[in-house]
């Protein structure tokens, strides 16, 4: 049931534009992680209707959700993040040829290291998307807290991982300790303070948290 009704969303889910199949491809040829399109899709309407001003991404691949989010916040400015050389600057190439460089910023280096700095340059964005190491969820959330505004979102890709997360029984030997932490990972948004968190199980699970207003 869960293949036919994500076979349904995905025929339902309005095609990419040109530029963007042709980096779906690339993905897809070079086995480089990108968000589903059903997925992306969501972010995208989701950010519609939020509109951030500043956006921070934590794992840029190849640049194409960073693209994607540009395509419906048209007035925001994306900073995103890859540890991963040869990504990187396929990114910076993917960015600039589509003219995006004065709006998408790519930051070369360790996520941790990077997010990091950016905090202790008091930097604040009103959405941090988390599409990098699964096994460092938690860890991305910490730093995240303090960087994004009341009111804003933060959005993670792959919570539910494969479904491993709710079978942790069946899950191979050498995905069980990412399993675990992101099952901690998935409990402690669900039971944050102040983040309402929503989890949907398209592609290949998102959660939605919103950060409620809270003192300083």
């Amino acid at each position: 049931m869960d293949d036919i009704i994500s076979h349904y969303l995905a025929s339902l889910t309005p095609n990419s534009p040109e530029w963007a199949e042709q980096l779906e491809v690339v993905a897809e040829e070079n086995n480089i992680p990108i968000m589903d399109k059903t997925s992306m899709h969501f972010v995208q309407v989701l950010l519609q209707i939020h509109q951030p001003k500043r956006i921070l991404e934590v794992g840029t691949a190849i640049g194409y959700s960073a693209l994607r989010m540009q395509e419906n916040t048209h007035q925001a400015t994306i900073v995103t993040i890859e540890k991963d050389e040869k990504r990187y600057l396929d990114a910076i190439e993917n960015i600039s040829k589509l003219n995006k460089d004065d709006c998408i910023k790519v930051i070369h280096g360790d996520a941790l290291e990077e997010m990091s700095r950016l905090q202790g340059n008091n930097e604040l964005f009103d959405t941090v998307f988390i599409d990098a190491a699964k096994g460092q969820y938690s860890k991305f959330l910490e730093l995240a807290d303090s960087m994004v505004k009341n009111g804003g979102l933060i959005i993670t890709d792959n919570v539910l991982f494969r479904g491993y997360v709710a079978t942790p029984e069946e899950t191979p030997k050498r995905f069980r300790s990412m399993v675990k932490k992101l099952r901690d990972f998935n409990e402690k948004l669900m039971n944050h303070s102040y983040y309402q968190t929503s989890i949907l199980p398209i592609g290949d699970g998102v959660a939605i948290s919103y950060k409620q207003e809270v003192g300083n």
